[in-house]
């Protein structure tokens, strides 16, 4: 069953929240968790334009959840407030003044999709999956998009994979894929980092170790309402390190698409 989650695609990241909430309205938002620098509250904003100033939410609403989760749980309501803050363009932050947190830090689960680009199995040189192949990620390995990555001191072979996720918040199970969209919030930018030595050489060939240590799991900066994007199967994707280019590909590779993703996992 889908309760709360979030979804990995190249792998793919699928992110779960816990309660149901109702059709989400047209928006067009970009919605993030943040911190005021020197404040440790956590807080929801609207990223405005090209990401130069966030609209904090819970100063125009201070009823507003402070956490993603218990917001995209509130539902309607919590749009149609942050619709009317997006309006009045009061209570703006400059991003000099806060801190940006991964948009959602709690999900219920982690469903991550293995092998789900055509592109990168041909690099791997292995067939492309017949049927989805599911790993997962703890919580615990969620960080913000700024955090750094801490290099354990157990693993000689960490990698990176960047990824396109998407937020589900709708309960659902046996989901059909002419209704799964009805289940996203929306979607965001994953980083799924791997110790490959613990994922392909130690604990049976499990994924799971090799995948779950700390800060193995950006998100960010925003969650993007899925009205925002036209066609989420036809987004350049692309990784650097240290300013180079080490991935560069399109979610038109995508093996398994985010419908057919939704409805496999919900069985």
């Amino acid at each position: 069953m889908f309760a709360s989650a979030v979804c990995v695609l190249r792998n793919s990241l699928c992110i779960l929240s816990k309660r149901n909430f109702t059709q989400f309205p047209p928006l067009n938002m970009r919605l993030v968790q943040f911190q005021s620098l020197g404040s440790q509250n956590r807080r929801i904003g609207l990223e405005l334009g090209d990401g130069g100033q966030i609209i904090d939410l819970n100063a125009f609403e201070p009823s507003l959840p402070c956490r993603m989760r218990e917001f995209l749980e509130f539902g309607e309501p919590a749009f149609e407030t942050a619709k009317r803050a997006l309006d009045s363009s009061q209570y703006t932050l400059s991003r000099s003044e806060i801190s940006l947190l991964a948009p959602i830090s709690n999900p219920e689960k982690v469903i991550c999709i293995g092998m789900n680009y055509v592109d990168h199995c041909l690099e791997q040189n292995v067939p492309v999956p017949k049927e989805p192949i599911i790993f997962s990620k703890f919580a615990s390995s969620i960080v913000g998009p700024d955090d750094p990555i801490k290099l354990p001191a157990e693993s000689q072979e960490v990698d990176w994979e960047v990824e396109l996720a998407f937020v589900i918040g709708k309960k659902g199970k046996n989901i059909k894929e002419e209704d799964a969209m009805d289940h996203v919030a929306g979607f965001t930018v994953a980083h799924d980092v791997s110790a490959r030595d613990w994922q392909m050489k130690k604990n049976g060939k499990q994924w799971l170790l090799g995948k779950t240590f700390d800060t193995f799991c950006p998100l960010g900066p925003a969650l993007v309402t899925k009205d925002s994007i036209s066609d989420p199967h036809n987004l350049a994707i692309r990784c650097r390190v240290n300013g180079n280019i080490v991935q560069n590909s399109n979610t038109n590779q995508m093996v398994f698409k985010t419908e057919a993703l939704i409805a496999w996992v919900s069985k």
